[in-house]
Parts: structure tokens; sequence; C-alpha cells
């Protein structure tokens, strides 16, 4: 048996930034077109008109101040609110693809090692570019990996289930190392033209690097135990498919079919069953709330992370126990916990203790207990 550790990580940003004010402005203005055309619905009282959104709404609802996106002309634009991304060839590489390559290799560098020393791809995201073949081949034939990859997808929680997967790999032998990939394109199953949701999500990839603790070139984090849980409800969903055109409504602008929630019970249901897992898994792993030096939450909502931290610590946690990156990435799905882990862990110091938790749709929830060395 060996010790599974991540050694690397990389983290994919795009160019685009679009502001919460941006936002508003084009939301309020895409909601006075749609009142004005259906004017008389709405006096009649058919159809109730589009509420504006706000700044203030938004930081309230969630803690979001920014986001980065592939696009943002599309979304931005109140005739079309979703993003323009341009029909790529067969013979070109896909976007995720491209994404997760660029995460990839920063993770590889921040190890010193070379897709020579990887022998597993996992590409692991709430949603696939496509259905075959997999994303996380392509990945690994761009990167020049010998061994084998596949796609996973345990929505938001994805990332955790995906170092999980990897590192029960590593620890019994049959692989040495593994990059678990995260290509997160949420810009594109976000219904921008929904108020209570249209500021959640952001783009981003991000990668880890998982190898045997002995082999590791410099400092590492070991994976002391990891813990995943599922559990199904239909709070959080998306009812896109390949079988949307095979149902007579198929080719209609259904609702459903990009990102729903309801919120007010994934609030309820999800925060105790997240900090029960956390606090079982620390016991189990004799890890106490004073021997966990930082906690790394799924970066969905600042209320929630809060109402977490406070649970798992017993007290409010301090910015730098519970870093948020939110604010500036908004929701990126499976990667936003990966993205804190990546940002605000370098500072630890060997012997230092924390967990990485994601959760989300499923209900589905993953944390990784990690050690620093070095």
């Amino acid at each position: 048996m060996h010790k599974p550790a991540i050694t690397g990580t990389g983290v994919f940003t795009p160019e685009n930034i679009i502001t919460n004010a941006e936002l508003v402005t084009a939301f309020n203005a895409y909601a006075d077109l749609y009142n004005a055309e259906h004017a008389t619905e709405i006096d009649n009282g058919t159809l109730a008109p589009k509420e504006h959104s706000s700044e203030d709404f938004i930081v309230k609802a969630s803690g979001i101040n920014q986001r980065y996106v592939i696009d943002k002309k599309g979304i931005l634009d109140p005739e079309v609110m979703h993003p323009l991304l341009r029909q790529r060839s067969d013979e070109e590489p896909s976007l995720m693809a491209e994404m997760g390559l660029d995460a990839a290799r920063k993770a590889l560098d921040m190890a010193g090692r070379t897709a020579g020393d990887v022998d597993l791809v996992i590409c692991a995201a709430s949603n696939m570019e496509r259905a075959y073949p997999a994303v996380a081949i392509e990945i690994q034939q761009l990167l020049g990996v010998q061994g084998f990859a596949f796609d996973m997808n345990v929505a938001c929680s994805s990332a955790t289930f995906g170092i999980q997967a990897a590192a029960d790999m590593v620890k019994s032998g049959s692989i040495k190392s593994a990059l678990v990939i995260n290509p997160e394109i949420c810009s594109a199953h976000l219904e921008w033209r929904d108020r209570d949701c249209h500021f959640i999500f952001g783009d981003v990839a991000t990668a880890t690097l998982i190898e045997r603790a002995e082999d590791a070139a410099g400092p590492y984090f070991e994976i002391m135990s990891t813990r995943c849980a599922t559990e199904f409800s239909n709070n959080i969903r998306n009812n896109n498919g390949y079988l949307r055109r095979s149902r007579p409504d198929g080719m209609i602008d259904r609702r459903d079919m990009q990102f729903m929630q309801n919120g007010r019970k994934v609030f309820k249901e999800v925060l105790p069953m997240v900090s029960e897992h956390i606090a079982a898994h620390m016991q189990d792993g004799g890890v106490d709330a004073t021997g966990l030096k930082r906690l790394w939450l799924h970066q969905a909502n600042k209320t929630m992370n809060d109402f977490i931290g406070r649970k798992v610590l017993g007290r409010t946690p301090q910015p730098s126990e519970q870093p948020n990156i939110l604010q500036d990435y908004a929701n990126t799905s499976s990667a936003g916990s990966i993205i804190a882990f990546s940002k605000y862990s370098a500072d630890m110091n060997s012997g230092d203790k924390g967990l990485i938790c994601s959760f989300g749709a499923g209900y589905s929830v993953g944390s990784v207990l990690v050690e620093k060395h070095g």
C-alpha cells in the first residue's frame, strides 16, 4: 500500500470578467424588453413581469462580486443572454480539453513532473462538452500521457470524487500518478435570463496531480483519507440530454434544460448533510477542530460556507482558516474548492492539516483530509 499525495495544482482563468454592475445592466435591459413584448399578458394578469436585478441583491444573496467567463459578449447582449462560442471542427481541440490542458500543465510544472510521469487522466466536471469520445482521453492525447483516461460527473462534487478515485488507485499500486482535471464552462448551462440565478456561475478549469508520497519531488499534501456520499434529490437539476429531440417538445427552449434549483430546500437539506459529513470524516480521521488548520470549501454561496465553517470549528472561522474565492470567481461548480486550495495552501507548515470539501447536485458531498509535508 502506498500513501497518495497532492503534489501539484493548476488553475486556468479566462480573460473575460463580468462585474455585477455589467450583469445587472444587461439583465435589466432584457427584463425591459421582455415586459414590453408581453405587455398585454402582463396587463391582463396572465403573465408576471420580469423584476429588475441589482448589485445589492446579488451580493446579499451570494457574496459574489464578479465572475470569469469564456465569452461575455453574448451574455451581456439583452437579445442573446448566453455565451457565443465558436463551433470547432472535429480536427481541433475541444474547448474543455484546451482549458484542461492549460491547468494540467500548470499542475505538472508545480510538481516538477512531465506528462511522461502520469498514468491516468480523469476529466471530472458537472457538464461534458460531448458524450463521447471522452474529453479525458482527448486531454490525455494532447498532453502526451500514456496509460488511460475517463470522464466522470458528480456535478459540483466531481473534483473530490475524482480525487478519491485517483487516490484509491495510487494507494492500491495500480497506478503511480494521476491528473484530476475539472474544466467547468458553467456559463453555458446557466439561465442568464432568470433573476434568481443569473449571477451564480463563472468559467474556469483546475487540475490536481496525485502521486505516491514517496515519489514527490518537493513539498506535498498527503491524502490522509477521503469520503464521499450521495443522496438523490431533484432540487438542483438540469434536464438537458441526448433524449431531448425524441420528446414532442424536445426542440422548444424549455426552462428546465438549463440550471435549475430550489434554493430554500437546498439550504435546508444540504447544510446539515455537509456539516455532519465533515464532522464524521474528521472524527474517523482522528482530527478535531483544534487540529484543523484550514477548510477549503465548495465555492457556491458565502452564507452556506459561513454556516458550515461555524458548525465544523464550533466558532466563526477566521478568513485565513476558511478562504473564499467566490467573490472573484463566482460558483465554478467542481473547481471551486480546488481553486481555494491552489491559492491558499502554500503558506501551510509541515504537519498542518486541512480539509477540501465540495457539495452539490445529487445531493453529493466529497471531502479530502490532507496533511502538509515539506
